[in-house]
């Protein structure tokens, strides 16, 4: 007799419907319970490397010689940020790349790379860093900074601010970088090149000089007449050249202390070169619009020159002339000017 025959006449031998959906419920409802566990440990692992990783991508990262630096710590949080940057804020699609170290500024290190946006396109930008070891009153004075570049960095002809990063560690300016840069090591090229070259940006000529001094003009012209700036610091070695003679003004650090107290532009006038200071700067006196156009002077000579450094009698000419010169009808002869401004 088999086992079904068995069943139907005895049913207490046929195996029970609830003992064996019992069972299967043993089995089943832990290892789902097991799976979802694993699915959500999962979910989080994935979310946190994903923060983590886009915490990278948005931090600089710069090359060093051969050494990868990482500024993505810092010793202090970031200050609390005016809503009037959040509209420069650099957005989360936006990646910082190719990072290599060129200089050390004002406020930590500068550096150039590639700025990818959504879509694929990218730029060369340069990036100013806040350093790792920054107070809070230097970070404080870095968003004054930033707030400063966002306020006046509106020209063309002025060095253009694209982004900020400072809602969290590490903080940072990300600036247009023009190619071929630094005007004053493109004239520099210009003088040891053979001038006949076939590239026209090689071809210097007057009307060159015209064209690059009309435009740092125009720039200094907007400084004034818009934010009442004064730069203070108008040389080759702060005018950046781009791709057909274009220039724009740069190295506005003298002009951002400036706006703040005038006693700061006296305190960095010993900072800027003698020979680039007009008679005013160099006494310590009240900086006007005209002491820009003194240095500007200077720089259509580096310009017609190629970059050519002032003679040696320089040093000698300056204190033979302040020597003659008298304090008070210099004050006398800027107090108009300085009503003006006001």
């Amino acid at each position: 007799m088999d086992v079904d025959t068995k069943c139907i006449n005895d049913t207490s031998l046929c195996p029970s419907y609830e003992e064996s959906s019992g069972t299967l419920a043993l089995i089943i409802i832990p290892s789902l319970l097991a799976l979802s566990t694993v699915l959500v440990v999962a979910l989080i692992f994935y979310t946190l490397c994903k923060n983590k990783e886009r915490r990278y991508r948005t931090s600089p990262h710069f090359k060093n010689g051969q050494q990868i630096v990482s500024l993505s710590t810092a010793s202090v949080g970031p200050p609390k940020v005016p809503a009037a940057l959040d509209p420069w804020e650099i957005p989360e699609e936006c990646v910082l790349e190719g990072l290599e170290f060129w200089q050390t500024g004002c406020y930590g290190p500068i550096c150039k790379g590639l700025l990818k946006k959504k879509g694929g396109a990218s730029s060369v930008v340069v990036v100013k860093c806040l350093r790792d070891a920054s107070g809070k009153p230097e970070a404080k004075e870095f968003v004054e900074w930033l707030l400063f570049c966002a306020s006046v960095c509106k020209h063309e002809n002025v060095v253009q601010m694209l982004h900020c990063h400072t809602k969290r560690l590490p903080m940072y300016l990300v600036l247009d970088a023009y190619n071929p840069g630094n005007l004053l090591h493109f004239l520099w090229t210009l003088r040891n090149n053979n001038l006949s070259t076939a590239d026209p940006s090689q071809n210097f000529s007057e009307r060159s000089v015209f064209l690059v001094a009309k435009q740092i003009a125009a720039g200094l012209d907007y400084l004034m007449s818009e934010h009442r700036l004064v730069h203070g610091d108008v040389a080759a070695r702060n005018i950046l050249i781009g791709p057909g003679l274009s220039a724009r003004v740069s190295g506005l650090g003298v002009a951002f202390e400036g706006r703040k107290m005038d006693s700061a532009i006296r305190q960095r006038a010993a900072k800027v070169p003698l020979k680039w200071q007009a008679p005013e700067r160099i006494m310590m006196l009240l900086s006007i619009d005209r002491s820009d156009v003194w240095s500007f002077g200077i720089l259509l000579y580096e310009l017609i020159t190629l970059g050519k450094v002032l003679s040696s009698y320089l040093p000698k000419f300056y204190s033979t002339f302040l020597s003659y010169l008298n304090p008070n009808l210099l004050i006398t002869t800027i107090k108009p000017l300085t009503t003006l401004q006001s």
